[in-house]
Formats: C-alpha cells, structure tokens, sequence
C-alpha cells in the first residue's frame, strides 16, 4: 500500500485543514496520477493558446509533421481530381528537391513512377511535389529520394473540395480565408452570421482551437476578426524550427470546421502616404502558357506595364524557365507564384489584388490572349494619367470592351505571334476586362474575372472604343484552343465538356462539349479584318536587321 497526503478537516467547528495520511491500493494510486496528469496537460494547453508566445508543446490531435532527412519536412499533402501535391518545407540553405531526384510511391496498384513536376514557390517558401492520381484506386503513400533511398510517407491527405487552403492577415488585423467546399452563389455576400473563424494547431479539435465572428463571406472569400494572440505573434508554432504553424479555418454554425492548410503567417503592409512604386501592374492565372508568355509581356512593358503578377495554376510547361530568361530584362518586373489550387481565378485574382495594392496604383486583370490596343497612338500610362488629373471623379476602375478574334484563316500557330497572325475578328466587342484601384475595392474581393466590386464611394467607368480596347485572341488555331477542354480556372464558368450552360458565351458557339475539331474552324469567327494591332507591333519592334521581333525564336 502506498501513502499519500492529502488535504483534509480534523475538526469540524475549526474549519482547519491538516495533513492527513491516508491508505489507498497501489492500482488506484495509478490510475489517480494518469487523471491528474491529464487535467493539468489540459489546463495548460488551452491556457497556452492564449498567450503571446508556444513553446514546444504539441497536442496529440495535432498534424504531425514527417521528416525525410533532418528539417525536411512533409507539412500537407492535399488530393486533387487527377494528382496529390505534396508540400515540402525546407530549411534556409537546403539544396532543393528536383523532378529526377523523386519517385512517388503508391499501393493498390503497387507501383512507384517520378513526379509530373516538382515546383518551388518562393511566396510562401514551400517547394511542390506533384504526383499524378493512379485510378481506379491508388494511393500515394510516400516519396523517396533516388540517390540515397531515403522514404518518407506523405502523411494524412487532404481532399480539395472541402478546405480552407490560404490565409492573410489585412491591415485592418481581420483575417481573410481562401476556402473550398461552401459552394456559395458568384458575385453575391452570404450572411456572415452563419459562418465563424476557428484557429488552432488542430483546427477539428474544439479543445484547441479559438473562434471568431466572420465579418463577411462572399464566393471563396471570408473575412474574420482575428483574435489578439494571433495578431501578436502570427508566426507562432508548435516546437522549434519549421514544425507545423497554427493554422485558420471556417465553419458554418452548427458544422465542423473545413480541413486547412492556411497558416495567417502573411501580414499586409498599412496603408503608406504617398505615391505607389507602380502606376500599372498586372494579374494573371495561366496554365501551359510560356509559348506565348514572351509576346504578351515585352509588347504591354513597352506600352507601360511595370510589374507583373503570375499565377500559375499547375503548368507543365518551361514556364519557370521563360520568366527567368525575360527576369534578365531590366525593364521587366516578373514573379510567378505557385497556385495549385484548381477552378480558383476569382479567387486568386482576390489574392493577387491584395498583394498588389502596396505597390500598384493600378491593376489590369487579364489572360495572356488579351492585348490592349489604343488606336490614337496613346500609352496605357497616358490613359491612368488623365484619370488621375481629375481625383475628385472617384473612378477606381476602368473597363475596356473585348474584340473576339478568330483563327484567321490559319492552321498552324503563327511564327511571329499572335498579334501579327491573327488579323481576323468578330464584328461586335464582347464583355470587358478591367483595370481598377486596389485601395478602392469593396472589402468583400467579390470578382466576376471581369471586374470587382468596389467601395461605395467609388464608380467605374467605360473606356471609349475608339481610345482603348482589348484584343482578345480568343478562338485560335485547334491545337491552341483545344487545351481549353482540359479544364476552365474560373469557379463560376461550366468547364468545356460538361453538359451544363451549353449556350452561354463562355463557350464557343456552335462547338458543343466535345474537343473535336469542326472542318471549317479555321474560317470561323471572322467577319472583319482588323490589322491595326497587328502594324503597331511590327512597327514598335521588328528588327531592321534581321526583319524578326524580339519573342521569336533565332
């Protein structure tokens, strides 16, 4: 038998307490140790939370993070509808991972085979492994180094369709949450009432977790009241080194908060005085674009683009390298941000207009088939110049009408580009991109790719046609506009092949569901010649030596 002290009363009318010695069976010892144990880790875990600071402990509930060699570290692993990505963190100095240092391994089937891409995003300092889906039923399990042997698993995975998956802190200290798996109405707010903020190590577990009121929700967008421990240290995380940060997600009221892999770690500049560093940048989400990519940068830097945005939503091709080669430009501002989450544009354009407004005055959002054109012989900058004279009109975007361009007769891409190739178009303009003020956008980020919604104080207004507008090479030769079936970035657009708003102008008329090409497609889509684009860039930059441009290949 085991003696203990306990607290106890000798003497009722004294109301003292004194040391008494009590006998109790050694089992019951225990078993009274493990629950005081476990209320004390309790206690202080959720005490913990609260303060400015962690310290290295860890709740049993939490992610664990899986380390291939020392610091390596596996912090999600998220599965898309045809590949898992794999996120991999790793410390300062670390040589990278490449795509033929790796091999994805799987069960059912058993079998291993080398990534489809690994991705180095420097926003967010995480490098992607991207491991292509093995149907019907196979799952990746772990990556492997090749040269040394090394396996490590991937860890729990997480679906796409139901995740809070990036996350910043604004200005104003709310915090704003990218989700997935709401399906909220396009273009419209829900009621933020029904939604709250949870934040945590382990955002499933109430026990850990703070909550807060959402301030808005609208599409994928929702925006929360940040609790002051978070605000004061948002890079806060369990242990040392690189292990796993407190992350943020969203519930309905009444439901279970979505999976995250959104840590509030970024936080927005304030609102300096002053003039911006750019007068004109650009946002942009592509996928297998960099053919085209040379064209579309070096002919709007020369009209007066200064800074561009790209996001690359899951590109197979030498995207990397086409932006480092233009990088060497020392009039051409370009960085690439890793974006893999799928039918995202409206939010991502959301995304890259926060990032954009401590430095832009103005921001163009628009594809890589979309070239301004400006009849008079103006720049861009002269245009958002005399938009600028004149402050006291609150015009915070501007909206530019779209001619569709058709294949022009072509069969094969056009060597010199798509400005010179392309000379045939529809007759009447159709929808508009826009150019707006970031600082004037309404707080929701509501977007429909063609504009957003800005502050109520604010208006937009309609470019005159005869000044500016865009061409939209839109319907380009098959081998081009086939890659459209693949899949639309836009959450709000039907893709091409599902049977589902078959007449909208989102898609192309006549041509149904299907990626067949029509025999007469190079002929279609032209009801006027249209070369004005066309002679300007061959003006602006043919080479009087050679007779080529600049974005051809020598």
């Amino acid at each position: 038998m085991a003696q203990i002290p306990v607290l106890g009363l000798k003497h009722r009318k004294k109301q003292r307490a004194v040391l008494a010695t009590v006998q109790i069976p050694k089992k019951s010892f225990v078993w009274s140790t493990l629950v005081l144990v476990c209320f004390v880790g309790f206690t202080f875990s959720s005490v913990w939370l609260l303060l400015p600071g962690f310290h290295s402990w860890q709740p049993a509930a939490a992610t664990v993070t899986t380390v291939v060699k020392p610091n390596i570290i596996v912090t999600e692993t998220v599965e898309f509808p045809d590949e898992t990505v794999v996120f991999l963190k790793y410390p300062p100095s670390t040589p990278l991972f490449t795509k033929d240092d790796l091999y994805c391994h799987y069960v059912t089937p058993n079998l291993s085979q080398y990534p489809e891409s690994v991705e180095n995003d420097e926003l967010s300092g995480q490098q992607l492994v991207r491991c292509p889906l093995i149907k019907p039923r196979g799952v990746l399990t772990s990556l492997s180094v090749e040269s040394t042997g090394d396996t490590f698993p991937v860890g729990p995975t997480r679906r796409w369709n139901s995740l809070a998956y990036e996350a910043m802190i604004d200005r104003d200290n709310t915090t704003i949450v990218f989700v997935k798996g709401f399906n909220l109405r396009g273009g419209k707010q829900s009621d933020p009432s029904k939604f709250k903020c949870v934040f945590g190590w382990d955002v499933k577990n109430p026990k850990f977790v703070l909550q807060s009121d959402a301030v808005s929700v609208a599409q994928e967008v929702v925006r929360c009241n940040t609790p002051m421990s978070i605000l004061n240290n948002p890079q806060r995380v369990i242990g040392s080194n690189m292990n796993q940060p407190i992350k943020v997600s969203v519930r309905m009221v009444g439901k279970q908060p979505l999976e995250s892999t959104a840590s509030p770690q970024r936080r927005l500049q304030p609102n300096l005085p002053g003039q911006k560093q750019h007068e004109m940048c650009v946002c942009t989400m592509l996928r297998n674009q960099a053919s085209f990519l040379k064209e579309w940068i070096m002919y709007h830097t020369r009209i007066g683009v200064q800074r561009w945005f790209i996001y690359d939503n899951n590109s197979l091709d030498d995207i990397d390298d086409i932006i480092k080669v233009l990088s060497m430009d020392g009039n051409i501002n370009v960085t690439r941000h890793v974006w893999p989450w799928v039918k995202t544009q409206e939010a991502g354009f959301a995304h890259c207009a926060l990032r954009a407004r401590d430095v832009c005055e103005w921001v163009g959002f628009m594809d890589v088939d979309e070239f301004f054109h400006f009849s008079t012989g103006m720049s861009l900058l002269d245009i958002l110049r005399n938009q600028s004279n004149y402050p006291s009109s609150k015009v915070a975007e501007l909206r530019v009408s779209c001619h569709n361009f058709g294949p022009s007769g072509l069969k094969h891409v056009p060597a010199q580009g798509v400005t010179m190739g392309y000379n045939c178009r529809m007759i009447a303009p159709e929808r508009h991109k826009s150019i707006v003020k970031p600082e004037a956008l309404n707080s929701t980020l509501i977007n429909v790719v063609h504009h957003f919604h800005l502050k109520s104080e604010f208006r937009y207004a309609n470019m005159d046609r005869n000044v500016i507008v865009i061409n939209h090479y839109k319907y380009q030769v098959w081998d081009v506009f086939k890659e459209k079936f693949y899949r639309r970035v836009a959450t709000y657009v039907s893709d091409w092949q599902q049977e589902r708003n078959v007449g909208s102008r989102d898609r192309a008329p006549g041509l149904g569901t299907r990626a067949v090409e029509p025999p007469d497609w190079s002929s279609r889509f032209c009801e006027v010649i249209d070369t004005g684009l066309k002679d300007r860039v061959a003006e602006m930059f043919t080479d009087p030596n050679t007779g080529k441009l600049p974005w051809q290949n020598h």
